[in-house]
């Protein structure tokens, strides 16, 4: 199914006739076009759904995603695709350093070990130096570790991440190693970047191989260890 004009004009009218504030009616045609866009020629369902979601938490704070599901959710109904609905994000209030979740540098340290030599292990790296995210891993490409910056460019904005010296290094004997010579550096057995759910996999099994509770060990994290040792050394936020 694609997601046509027609149907987010109608949409909008039918949100318009609920007597939904103008504010409402413009923020949620903004969110289902939105993701309209994103989903492109792709078949519609809940695993496109949910996909588009988890892109959305790399970018937006989760009140903000909540506001998108809600969006979807009514857009979904008004087409009859209710199967496509989404939850919201749990949001509870933490502490900047929350000590249940956040990860040490010791714990970072164990599962790099256990991670072994492989492309975890270098994702892994790659998270907690540079402060990517997953949705970016498809910008740490060959050239990009031979010039030791990756240029991000995402829904019209650009971004730089720096790769240190060291890093860029492993990463360059990593790809020689499986042959790659251009291009992405962490893809499938394919040829594929490797998406959100092929990293979530692997880290829930490395998480019991290295004995770190699974409460913290998620990408996002990984940027959260990146910026408070950024900070210890540069003493900035």
């Amino acid at each position: 199914m694609i997601i046509t004009e027609r149907e987010l004009r109608s949409f909008e009218g039918h949100l318009t006739n609920e007597e939904r504030a103008a504010a409402t009616v413009a923020k949620y045609r903004t969110e289902a076009a939105a993701f309209a866009n994103w989903l492109d020629f792709r078949a519609l369902d809940k695993a496109a759904a949910m996909e588009y979601k988890a892109e959305l938490l790399e970018t937006r704070a989760a009140r903000s995603v909540n506001v998108a599901v809600a969006a979807l959710n009514k857009f979904f109904e008004f087409i009859g695709r209710q199967d496509c609905r989404l939850k919201p994000e749990k949001i509870q209030t933490l502490s900047f350093a929350d000590e249940e979740r956040e990860l040490t540098a010791r714990e970072y340290g164990k599962l790099l070990s256990a991670a072994g030599n492989g492309r975890l292990y270098y994702m892994l790296r790659t998270f907690a130096a540079t402060g990517a995210r997953v949705s970016e891993l498809k910008f740490i490409t060959v050239e990009a570790a031979q010039r030791r910056e990756a240029v991000i460019i995402n829904k019209g904005k650009t971004r730089t991440i720096l790769i240190e010296e060291t890093l860029a290094k492993e990463l360059l004997q990593y790809a020689k190693k499986l042959g790659i010579k251009s291009g992405c550096i962490f893809i499938t057995r394919t040829g594929k970047p490797v998406n959100r759910t092929n990293i979530w996999r692997e880290m829930k099994a490395l998480c019991k191989r290295a004995g770190v509770s699974e409460k913290k060990v998620f990408p996002h994290n990984f940027r959260h260890l990146f910026a408070r040792m950024f900070y210890a050394v540069k003493k900035i936020l």
